[in-house]
């Protein structure tokens, strides 16, 4: 007779109501290369992650809310003054990386997510 091993889950668990969502694993740190993006898919949702060169991270949505396209991890990152930026790769609108507003573009936005580094790993929490 066979036994089978239950599968590991590979996304957290779905946070309803009264649940607090889980942060999720996504990368080592040294993996993610200063400002440079990478997108992740992270409980069905896709995230663009970036570290700054002074170490920061950052978490929003990869979707480009003027194309509709899954690009913005391959923006530029930069910076508007004193701003942590990343400039979508088809129109180059601007977007600040700490609170997802588009900077050429009022009332435009992209979602931002919770980001952390724990003992050498990138977790981000998606709602």
């Amino acid at each position: 007779m066979t036994t089978s091993t239950p599968p590991i889950p590979t996304t957290p668990t779905q946070a309803g109501p009264d649940i607090e969502p889980a942060w999720t694993a996504v990368c080592r740190y040294e993996e993610l290369a200063p400002e440079r993006g990478v997108a992740a898919l992270v409980g069905g949702t896709q995230v663009a992650l970036f570290r700054a060169y002074d170490g920061r991270l950052y978490a929003i949505g990869n979707q480009d809310p003027f194309t509709g396209a899954w690009v913005l991890s391959r923006g530029i990152v930069g910076t508007r003054g004193p701003r942590p930026t990343v400039a979508s790769p088809l129109h180059k609108q601007v977007f600040d990386l700490g609170t997802g507003e588009c900077l050429d573009e009022e009332g435009v936005a992209v979602p931002v997510y919770e980001i952390r580094e724990r003992a050498g790993t990138v977790e981000v929490k998606v709602a």
